[in-house]
């Protein structure tokens, strides 16, 4: 593991546990429809604009659907199920959600045969969906229709995040990240747009407004997922996605001190149950044994999952 790879891991990492807090105010400002298009849309004007001016190559040689699929899942659905969610269960239970993806990735990567779940990895699974019961059913606020429907935006933000990164994984592995990246905002931001007809800004936005918007989506989005696509690139979907780990740290931390929300103890416990079942899936716990992840499988089953 050499030490960039550790130095993305952590930016990246750090990153996404502070953008909780600015994603929370930038839905506020621009509503959670067009907060993720714009900020998809920004990333991608950012990446696009950096390669025309440092007058870097990007390869899209491979196609046009693979980066479609990824703008659709990573992005869209991922982007949408969060910017819906935060504002209806707040940033530190969404974060928590999202540790959960390394359990959902495991799933996908297990029915499209690129990893294989050992019998401690199944403990965990089970572990980790406990985890999550306990983290919805025992909130500390009252349990109105939003509180369910920001539940139900988290998990399909999760789910879209799990497939995106096991698809890039097995269909964009050759393909570079900052490509991978720039064309997921785009397709992904284009998307959505359409929708702000929908669900319309709700206020002017203020200059400071605009600013968090393209701290968010320059730095937080399009740097962040371009350091997530390389390393995905590197160690493989579940590996990286450990870093949610630290996010939901991270973010849990920033929605207490700065944001003043607050968990019950039973959501609490929820969240450590989740993150010891996503150990156990990742295999990182001493009393697991045998690799998760079949390194030398991945090369083989590149091309055999009909997605």
């Amino acid at each position: 593991m050499k030490g960039r790879d550790l130095g993305d891991y952590a930016i990246m990492s750090t990153l996404w546990g502070l953008s909780f807090a600015v994603v929370a105010r930038v839905v506020h400002a621009f509503g959670w429809i067009g907060a993720a298009s714009f900020r998809a849309l920004v990333a991608a004007g950012v990446l696009f604009g950096l390669a025309a001016l440092t007058k870097r190559r990007l390869d899209f040689s491979v196609g046009l659907v693979p980066f479609v699929v990824i703008g659709a899942t990573t992005v869209a659905g991922g982007q949408l199920g969060l910017m819906y969610a935060i504002p209806r269960i707040g940033t530190a239970m969404a974060a928590i959600f999202v540790g959960c993806i390394p359990l959902f990735s495991m799933v996908i990567g297990q029915v499209w045969g690129i990893e294989r779940i050992t019998p401690w990895g199944k403990v965990g699974l089970v572990l980790g969906f406990v985890g999550i019961l306990l983290l919805v059913g025992f909130p500390a606020v009252p349990v109105t229709t939003g509180f369910i429907a920001g539940c139900v935006g988290s998990m399909s933000a999760v789910l879209a995040a799990a497939i995106g990164t096991n698809y890039a994984h097995v269909r964009l592995g050759d393909v570079g990240s900052y490509e991978i990246t720039a064309a997921a905002f785009l397709f992904g931001g284009l998307m959505i747009l359409p929708f702000v007809l929908v669900v319309p800004v709700p206020t002017m936005p203020g200059p400071i407004d605009y600013a968090y918007l393209l701290f968010l989506g320059s730095m937080m989005s399009g740097l962040a997922y371009v350091l997530y696509f390389r390393l995905v690139a590197r160690w493989g979907a579940t590996k990286t996605i450990t870093s949610e780990f630290f996010v939901t740290a991270i973010a849990v931390v920033v929605g207490a001190l700065a944001l003043h929300e607050h968990l019950s103890w039973v959501q609490l416990v929820g969240a450590v149950v989740i993150v010891l079942g996503c150990l156990l899936v990742l295999d990182l716990l001493p009393v697991t044994s045998g690799p998760t992840l079949q390194q030398e499988d991945v090369s083989t089953l590149g091309s055999e999952p009909q997605l």
